[in-house]
């Protein structure tokens, strides 16, 4: 097993918990990894400790400390790229895959120390491949081709050996089988809305508890989880928050508690004072809360500690 490999654990979902533990937001204090158009990482008590001079579109802490990101297309990077940043004192880094379409939009480390990554572009494809970039498996992805940058975005491994992955413009969260057969299909679309009107498109899907699939619909504005027979279980939208929080929620986290966390891409824009990240509890209760005041958002992030804990690994994001 490679060095850089997580600990398997299961998480459940949908477990009570007791809501006095986490009724106000000054009982919690997390620190955190974020990926946008800036990168960093957050200490429990707000202060940024870390940067990367880079966007990205995901991140993961590895065990060993040193950091997973998938790089944003740029000049150094037209397709997109992968890398491992050791945090030495000078931030040495190992480019682990170079984009070769339009772009990398997730990279995840697996329990094998393998790397599960999608590329957008003519030929949208999964592969998995080894830290020296040898492909190990490899697929096209069912999607629409016009629009390359909506295509997909978190892509995750499942315990099982299957993929999970996100479409956003086709409303669908599509399961597929270690050689890219399509096993089955989450429709994002409301019932209420067929000709889809309200943008609910897939953009983090997390496979969690008893068969449960946590999707975060950005465009439309909500949190949907979907139990195992595909029938939607639990919504979280605007109106259950104390404000318009969900603007744009691309990026989650279930927590070991159970308890979701959330980014909201666009909150900075819409309102500066509005959460970049938020905690909520199934019950839909707000325990805690980031805010920093900045127009630029979160694409997605780990939670490191809770009040000091580092969290069991793997994330499930």
């Amino acid at each position: 097993m490679s060095k850089f490999s997580y600990i398997v654990t299961v998480l459940v979902f949908a477990l009570p918990f007791p809501i006095g533990d986490w009724a106000r937001a000054d009982d919690v204090a997390h620190s955190f990894l974020a990926c946008g158009s800036k990168t960093y990482i957050i200490d429990s008590s707000g202060k940024k400790i870390w940067t990367y001079p880079a966007s990205t579109r995901d991140g993961y802490i590895l065990s060993d400390g040193s950091i997973l990101l998938t790089l944003s297309k740029s000049r150094a990077y037209p397709g997109g790229a992968v890398v491992r940043v050791e945090r030495n004192g000078e931030d040495t880094e190992q480019l682990i895959w170079r984009g070769t379409q339009s772009e990398v939009n997730s990279a995840q480390p697996t329990a094998d120390g393998t790397f599960v990554l999608t590329e957008a572009g003519p030929k949208p494809r999964l592969v998995e491949i080894k830290l020296d970039g040898t492909i190990l498996t490899e697929f096209p992805l069912k999607c629409q081709t016009k629009n390359h940058h909506m295509q997909t975005r978190m892509a995750r491994k499942l315990v099982d050996g299957t993929y999970l992955v996100p479409h956003l413009l086709d409303f669908a969260v599509i399961h597929y089988s270690q050689s890219g057969k399509e096993l089955g299909r989450l429709d994002t679309t409301l019932k209420s809305d067929p000709d889809r009107k309200v943008h609910t498109w897939p953009f983090t899907a997390i496979r969690h508890g008893e068969g449960h699939t946590l999707v975060c619909c950005t465009n439309g504005n909500r949190v949907v989880d979907f139990d195992a027979t595909g029938q939607v279980a639990w919504t979280l939208t605007n109106e259950d928050l104390p404000g318009a929080w969900l603007q744009d929620p691309c990026g989650a986290q279930v927590l070991p508690n159970g308890n979701i966390v959330i980014t909201a891409y666009a909150a900075g824009r819409v309102d500066p004072n509005a959460p970049k990240i938020f905690e909520v509890t199934r019950e839909k209760g707000v325990v805690w809360k980031h805010v920093d005041g900045q127009k630029a958002g979160i694409h997605h992030f780990q939670i490191i500690t809770t009040n000091g804990t580092k969290l069991s690994q793997p994330p499930q994001k």
